[in-house]
């Protein structure tokens, strides 16, 4: 199955919440010991509980870099728990080019063997382009983030009237030669997301930023369906994997992502 397949086999059925696993071992339920370990153990946990209700699973790298090699051995078992019909994207906003940028794809692709990946594009499409020539795989690639100092670059006016973000989407679009492409847009960016569906088009959407940062999810899914897109990924993290502390955790997690399946469903344009 190709990565665009994984992602349609989920959406089209209407699911959309992609399960983050930004697992911080410092906020793991108390029964859990502070070993690497542990992180596979919480990691499967989270995935039994969500399996049958999540769209996706995205794992941020610095979470499992930061112990190092046991960390990207505990990030390997995780990636081959997970079901092979479902995406996993490696979320490492990879952006170098060269040899370092294929190294970089062979990496995530090759190796660990996500199905997709967040880009960063600021060097242009050199910094892209080892991992768009992996034709089955997704490259999410930075539009307009969630973080507070996005405007700082990405909603900087350009001479032609355009914003960068609009010219990132404009250059993904030329660079989706092999349908391999989708964007990440901030949910806490909802009026910029709404002012610019026509230009978004059939790209699949990475969505960040509901929940902690403040994105609101009623707001963005009712954008898209408004124009009846459904390839997009609500991303949920913190609200999901620590949202209870006892060895009850994967009850509340598992009737949570039900909830926020519910909440999907019921959301008009």
């Amino acid at each position: 199955m190709t990565a665009n397949d994984k992602l349609a086999g989920r959406t089209q059925k209407g699911l959309h919440i992609c399960v983050g696993l930004d697992t911080d071992i410092n906020k793991l339920p108390h029964h859990f010991d502070k070993s690497a370990e542990s992180i596979f153990e919480f990691n499967k946990n989270i995935v039994d509980a969500t399996i049958d209700s999540a769209a996706a699973y995205k794992l941020n790298l610095a979470f499992y870099e930061i112990h190092g090699i046991k960390g990207l051995e505990v990030m390997k078992k995780t990636i081959d728990y997970i079901p092979e019909d479902i995406l996993i994207i490696g979320d490492a906003k990879r952006g170098d080019i060269g040899n370092t940028s294929k190294m970089y794809a062979e990496s995530l692709y090759g190796h660990f063997n996500f199905d997709a990946s967040t880009l960063n594009p600021y060097m242009g499409h050199d910094s892209v382009s080892p991992f768009l020539e992996y034709e089955n795989k997704l490259n999410f690639i930075l539009a307009l983030t969630s973080n507070k100092s996005a405007d700082e670059i990405e909603k900087q006016e350009l001479s032609n009237g355009q914003f960068v973000y609009q010219k990132v989407i404009e250059k993904v679009h030329e660079w989706n030669i092999e349908k391999n492409c989708g964007i990440v847009f901030g949910a806490t960016n909802s009026e910029e997301l709404q002012a610019n569906m026509e230009n978004i088009g059939s790209l699949p959407v990475l969505l960040p930023g509901v929940g902690a940062q403040g994105g609101s999810l009623a707001e963005v899914v009712k954008i898209f369906r408004k124009y009846t897109k459904t390839n997009f990924l609500v991303n949920v993290s913190r609200g999901l994997l620590y949202i209870d502390n006892t060895e009850s955790f994967t009850e509340k997690v598992s009737a949570a992502i039900n909830q926020l399946n519910h909440e999907v469903s019921r959301i008009n344009p």
